[in-house]
């Protein structure tokens, strides 16, 4: 359903057919929009990683940030965690096939990003 914003003789605008709930677009950013969780996805890309070889990845992400954002990833179906050592505690993460499935995505943004010259 499209939305349609109308103008009445008195200059006043009406929205026709707004949405009342999250359109496709703002669910998908929701999974992936986060701060810092596109990158995380995207540095998952190619094999399990450890958890502070990912922290040293993302460079200027805190420890709790990550750790917050790939429970949110997991939480989501995104990442799988996997316990390999237990003391010391040693983790990794991986990529479902759902998290996976947004590489193109971000790979495209990687992209538009480079050729438009983007900097904020």
């Amino acid at each position: 359903m499209e939305s349609i914003v109308k103008t009445d003789s008195k200059g006043r605008k009406t929205t026709l057919n707004a949405c009342t709930e999250p359109c496709a677009i703002e669910r998908g950013m929701r999974l992936i929009g986060g701060k810092w969780t596109g990158s995380i996805i995207y540095h998952l890309k190619d094999s399990p990683v450890r958890f502070n070889d990912l922290g040293r990845m993302l460079g200027g992400a805190s420890k709790k940030m990550i750790d917050q954002r790939l429970k949110e990833l997991e939480a989501n179906g995104m990442v799988i965690r996997k316990v390999i050592n237990d003391r010391p505690v040693a983790v990794t993460y991986e990529l479902t096939d759902f998290g996976r499935s947004a590489l193109k995505i971000l790979e495209d943004l990687r992209i538009w990003s480079e050729v438009n010259d983007i900097k904020t």
